[in-house]
Parts: C-alpha cells; structure tokens; sequence
C-alpha cells in the first residue's frame, strides 16, 4: 500500500510539473509543442539516470525509483500528447511539423536516455 500511495504522490508532481512547463511554453515557438517535448527529453533523460544509478549503485531504494520512476515521471512525459499533436499536424496538412515533432520527440529523448545512462556509469562506477 505505501507503493501505491508513493507513485501517486510522484504522479501528482509528475502532473502538475508537466501542466506548468506546457504551460510556459506554450506561445514560445508558434504552435509547435515544444512543452511536450521538454518534459519528453526531460523525463527521459531523469528516467534514464534514474533506472541505471539504481543499477550501479545501491544508494536509490526501490520506494525512490517507484515514486520518481512509475509515479513523477509517468505523469509527467506524455506520449498520448505528443501522438494526438502530431496527429494534428497530419490532419492540418502540415507534414513539416509533423515531421520535426516526430523526429525531434524520438532522436531527442533516447539521447536523453543515453545521457542520462553515461551520466550515472559516470558517477556510480567511481564510487
């Protein structure tokens, strides 16, 4: 039950985190969504450090990864988002958008992911 309660607490902040960074930037590229795709690269990159420090190290309990991991982070990255932003790119013709959404999202978040791994076997394989 702590578990549960753990990941819902993660997930409000994940929520309420990723409302507010949308939010902001919402009108800073025109009606690209730039705000999915920060908290997209974002997540990734924290989910990445994260999922592989847990592995290096023994220093991040399995409570921490439940809340940060399934909880912040699940509530806080959006593929529905950016699914439903890209279908309407289609749907307003617009391939061009619907082309640097798609790659952007895809080639930015697994280099999060990749950063965040190098960033931890950095870190914990030295301690």
């Amino acid at each position: 039950m702590e578990q549960i309660v753990l990941i819902g607490i993660g997930g409000f902040f994940g929520a309420i985190s990723r409302f507010v960074i949308s939010k902001t930037t919402s009108s800073v590229w025109g009606s690209f969504p730039l705000g999915t795709l920060l908290v997209n690269v974002i997540g990734s990159f924290i989910l990445g450090f994260l999922y592989y420090s847990a592995m290096e190290s023994k220093m991040i309990s399995p409570e921490l990864r439940s809340f940060i991991g399934v909880g912040f982070i699940g509530a806080f990255t959006t593929m529905s988002t950016f699914s439903y932003e890209s279908f309407r790119f289609l749907e307003q013709g617009n391939t061009y958008l619907f082309g640097l959404n798609f790659v952007s999202n895809t080639l930015f978040c697994l280099f999060a992911i990749y950063i965040g791994r190098v960033l931890s076997l950095l870190l914990f394989k030295r301690v």
